[in-house]
């Protein structure tokens, strides 16, 4: 409810760029029309792909199709989504995600507070082939999942997960929703285009939180693809990659606050949990998965490391004067 008692509206924005999904997207449709409070909107954003966009007109009723007006990727279709939406409370879903029924319920509990910015919750991958012994739940941000250590209770957190997730419109807004540079575009798997709208908007709004609640469940789709360990490294490395464009944005104690409890709490559990389990004959793929979690840890560094690189050559390119010559190409 809202401070006056009046249920908050809600749009729920479902972005989608392939029709190697359509059959999941069916499932996420029905997920969100079996809600036990009503929606107002459901809003489908199909990313640059005009084959699709023609499927799912002649196939979804009752839902607002649209293309994405923005840049390719997923930011941009996020943010044409937005533009449709008339709700109060604007909720984003994975296009592989298929919502518990009492998701946005969950969801709009926590808005009757006005100093609530965003409301997310928890992400369970579904996984196609089974969980791969060497990938532990401390990982799961790789399949963009919630991870083991992550709160068990609502609190308030620096940001949300990209699959479940919901903000007041008027913050979205307000700070002129998601950056474009960052996420996902095209087959790169970059991200943290969540984190950074999550901290802009606690910046542009002083005094406001961010609530994580783990009783607003979605169930994320996590293919057999996903579940190896060149996908599990090239998601380390954009990783990293997309850590440095944050900090390099928002600064770096803002960018790195929560992956410096991760690194120092969760990782060093998970490799010893995993190192016990081998070692006691409990499980041998024990083994494996601490070693997957020190070489994940090595290459997001490594990621990261590379990135703040990048971003320094680009600042000291910008900052070098422009040669008479080229000054005298642009005038003429």
């Amino acid at each position: 409810m809202s401070p006056t008692g009046v249920r908050p509206t809600v749009s729920v924005v479902i972005c989608s760029y392939t029709q190697e999904r359509l059959k999941l997207m069916t499932r996420v449709v029905e997920s969100v029309r079996a809600q036990t409070v009503p929606l107002q909107q459901i809003i489908i954003v199909v990313d640059h792909n005009k084959n699709l966009y023609k499927h799912l007109i002649a196939n979804f009723s009752a839902v607002t199709i649209v293309e994405s007006t923005g840049q390719p990727g997923l930011a941009g279709a996020r943010n044409t989504g937005i533009a449709h939406a008339t709700s109060d409370i604007v909720a984003f879903l994975d296009d592989d995600a298929e919502a518990a029924p009492n998701w946005i319920e969950r969801l709009i509990s926590f808005y009757d507070d006005p100093d609530v910015l965003a409301v997310g919750g928890h992400v369970d991958p579904v996984w196609e082939a089974g969980r791969p012994g060497y990938f532990s739940e401390e990982l799961d941000w790789i399949v963009g999942c919630s991870h083991r250590g992550l709160p068990r209770m609502a609190t308030e957190v620096r940001n949300l997960i990209g699959a479940n997730m919901s903000f007041r419109r008027e913050i979205l807004e307000h700070v002129g929703g998601f950056n474009q540079d960052l996420g996902r575009q095209t087959l790169k798997p970059l991200g943290c285009e969540e984190t950074e709208i999550c901290i802009r908007a606690t910046i542009a709004s002083p005094g406001s939180r961010i609530v994580y609640d783990p009783t607003a469940v979605v169930h994320h789709h996590v293919p057999a693809t996903r579940g190896t360990f060149r996908y599990m490294a090239a998601r380390a490395w954009s990783e990293g990659l997309s850590k440095a464009q944050v900090s390099h944005l928002v600064g770096h104690k803002r960018a790195l606050r929560s992956e410096r409890h991760y690194v120092r709490r969760i990782l060093p559990r998970a490799v010893l949990s995993g190192l016990r389990d081998w070692g006691t004959g409990k499980d041998s793929a024990g083994l494996g998965r601490a070693g997957a979690v020190v070489a994940v840890l090595g290459i997001t560094t490594g990621g990261y490391l590379r990135g703040r690189q990048l971003a320094h050559l680009a600042r000291t390119r910008s900052a070098e004067p422009v040669p008479a010559a080229a000054e005298w190409r642009t005038v003429q």
